[in-house]
């Protein structure tokens, strides 16, 4: 890969190419108004975009929007001022992005852009499905919000089941560690796999006896 970069989109072709790269990614069509009134980020290798992440720095928050009504009731968190808040969604990572390190460059790219929105809370919503993320998540130690199918509007498409939970900025920056032993993990496993790999390879061609 060349070199990796990263800036806002801000013309309409761009946010409507990380839209459908994000549909493409997880099966969901984020909403046009929603996404333009958000601050879009694209990971470009050269001239292709091969990332993106949006952080959504006033309300109306889309995560919110699925929590049942009885859940905003019986928990307190729903009493804070929404604008102290700010909402992570529309993260992807494409198929071109194998490697660890450039894997590492993407989630600290966005931590550290999270951190300088200087938001209080950040709101987090996953597919349940979807394992990485979750694995992701965890690792803010996030406090679960809720938990179970989103509850929809008409004409409104969301995951089957969904986990919207919170956490802060300073959790983020306290749990740096965290982040680099996950990434010296992926590391560790990426080159077992290659050296599975080349023994593979060798042994197929003889030079094992």
């Amino acid at each position: 890969m060349e070199s990796l970069t990263f800036r806002e989109l801000e013309s309409k072709s761009e946010i409507d190419d990380y839209i459908e790269k994000f549909k493409g990614f997880v099966g969901v069509k984020l909403p046009y108004d929603y996404s333009m009134r958000s601050k879009i980020v694209g990971m470009f290798d050269g001239d292709f975009m091969v990332g993106g992440y949006m952080l959504v720095t006033k309300p109306v928050f889309r995560s919110l929007m699925f929590v049942p009504d009885l859940v905003k009731r019986e928990n307190s968190f729903f009493e804070n001022d929404e604008y102290e808040m700010m909402e992570v969604n529309g993260v992807w990572l494409g198929a071109a992005v194998k490697s660890a390190i450039d894997q590492y460059r993407f989630w600290t790219h966005l931590m550290w852009d999270i951190f300088l929105s200087r938001k209080k809370y950040i709101l987090l919503m996953a597919d349940l499905r979807n394992a990485n993320v979750r694995n992701i998540h965890s690792l803010t130690s996030p406090e679960i919000l809720y938990e179970g199918a989103p509850s929809l509007v008409p004409g409104v498409v969301s995951h089957a089941k969904i986990r919207v939970s919170v956490t802060t900025r300073w959790r983020i920056i306290l749990n740096v560690t965290k982040y680099y032993l996950a990434y010296r993990d992926r590391v560790q496993r990426s080159s077992q796999r290659a050296k599975a790999r080349d023994f593979s390879r060798m042994k197929k061609k003889g030079e094992f006896v």
